[in-house]
C-alpha cells in the first residue's frame, strides 16, 4: 500500500471525471499495441489520467529513452482495477480493507459475492492485469511488472533500472 499522501492524492486526482485530452490520448495510442491501447481505453478517466502521468514521468526519469514496453508498462500497470468494476469509494473501502486484513484476504473475498467478491478482485488487480496483458500479447516486461508493482523490490525480476523509474513515476 503507497504512503498516505500518495493515497491523499490520487484519491482527490480520481474525482476528477476527465481523461487525458486528445493529444496525449494519440500519444498513448502511438505507444501501445492495438490490443493494449483497447485494454488503456477501456479503464476509468482517471485511471487513464493517472497511468499517462505515470508512462511521462517515467519517460523524463529515463531521459527521454524509454523503450516501448517500459512505457506499456507504465501505461497499463493498474490494468487488472477494470475487472472489479469499482468506482472511487469502493476502491478507498478495499485500500482499507487490505491495510486492515492483509492483501492474502482477497483470495477469500473472491470466492464471496457482490460487493466482497468486486474487493477481492480489486486486491487481486496485479495478476489480474497480468493475465489481461498476457492475453493482449504485451512483451514479457510489461506483463511481468503489472504482476510485480506492489511486491517488495527484491521480487522484481525486470531491469533494476526500469522497476525503480516505474515505481519511482506511481508512487510520487
Amino acid at each position: 500500500m503507497g504512503s498516505a499522501v500518495h493515497l491523499t492524492k490520487r484519491f482527490f486526482g480520481s474525482l476528477w471525471p476527465i481523461g487525458p485530452n486528445e493529444a496525449d490520448t494519440q500519444w498513448v495510442r502511438e505507444r501501445l499495441l492495438p490490443a493494449e491501447y483497447e485494454l488503456w481505453a477501456s479503464s476509468s478517466a482517471a485511471d487513464r489520467r493517472h497511468s499517462f502521468g505515470v508512462a511521462t514521468d517515467v519517460q523524463e526519469l529515463l531521459g527521454g529513452e524509454a523503450p516501448r514496453e517500459v512505457l506499456a508498462a507504465a501505461l497499463l500497470h493498474d490494468i487488472g482495477k477494470t475487472v472489479s468494476g469499482l468506482g472511487t469509494y469502493f476502491r478507498v473501502a478495499a485500500t482499507l480493507s487490505a491495510a486492515v486484513a492483509g492483501r492474502e484476504t482477497a483470495e477469500l473475498w473472491v470466492k464471496g459475492s457482490g460487493v466482497t467478491r468486486r474487493i477481492g478482485l480489486y486486491l487481486k488487480h496485479p495478476d489480474l492485469g497480468a493475465d489481461l496483458l498476457e492475453i493482449a500479447g504485451s512483451d514479457p516486461l510489461t506483463v511481468s511488472w503489472a504482476r510485480e508493482h506492489h511486491l517488495p523490490k527484491d521480487n522484481w525480476t525486470i531491469d533494476r533500472t526500469y522497476a525503480e523509474a516505474l515505481d519511482t513515476a506511481d508512487n510520487d
